[in-house]
């Protein structure tokens, strides 16, 4: 539903985005504090499990068409699929494209399950440990894929709702580049380039 309003070309859309941003922010997956109550909510509530497609026809043809692409990140078939299905599952659980998350995961992590970043984000979608223990869950493990997918799609979902649908604002938020446009450009990039369904 959010791609189908979507534009081809991001240039035009990533200029008239530009012009939104302003220079400061909180970042979803850089910084520490201070935390909104309603992403704290929101994580909260999405600790928990979904089902994502409409039909099985719906599911073979997207994993079928997106295990393809995802191919040179995964190698191995059965992998693709199960985190395939996982990806969509907790895209559609949050209201997000599975298409943008997995832009997302080629530009944070390239798909690296076990992904350290020199800030401490961890995981495919690079979430940082402060969240569990914000969250009371010290247990989770955002190594599993399961469970970083989980927290990563519900503070995706979160800053693309308090942007009001504006990805590139939403997309430099969760980054903590808000008021820069490099990293929201990377992220459309790569989903033109590989996860856009044609």
């Amino acid at each position: 539903m959010f791609l189908q309003t979507m534009p081809r070309c991001w240039t035009a859309y990533a200029l008239a985005s530009s012009l939104l941003l302003a220079v400061g922010g909180v970042s979803a997956a850089e910084s520490a504090r201070p935390v909104s109550p309603e992403l704290r909510a929101a994580l909260m509530q999405a600790v928990g499990a979904s089902d994502s497609f409409a039909h099985p026809f719906d599911a073979e043809v997207w994993l079928l068409d997106m295990a393809q692409r995802l191919a040179p990140f995964v190698p191995e078939r059965e992998q693709r699929l199960e985190w395939l299905r996982l990806i969509h599952a907790e895209a559609k659980r949050a209201g997000v494209p599975p298409e943008m998350v997995l832009a997302v995961i080629e530009v944070e992590s390239r798909f690296e399950r076990f992904a350290l970043s020199h800030a401490g984000a961890r995981g495919l979608m690079q979430v940082m440990p402060f969240w569990l223990e914000e969250l009371g869950r010290p247990q989770d493990n955002l190594f599993d894929v399961a469970t970083n997918l989980r927290y990563g799609c519900t503070i995706l979902s979160h800053y693309y709702q308090r942007a009001e649908g504006r990805w590139h604002e939403a997309l430099a938020r969760y980054n903590g580049s808000f008021g820069k446009l490099w990293y929201p450009e990377r992220v459309f990039k790569a989903l033109d380039a590989r996860w856009y369904a044609r």
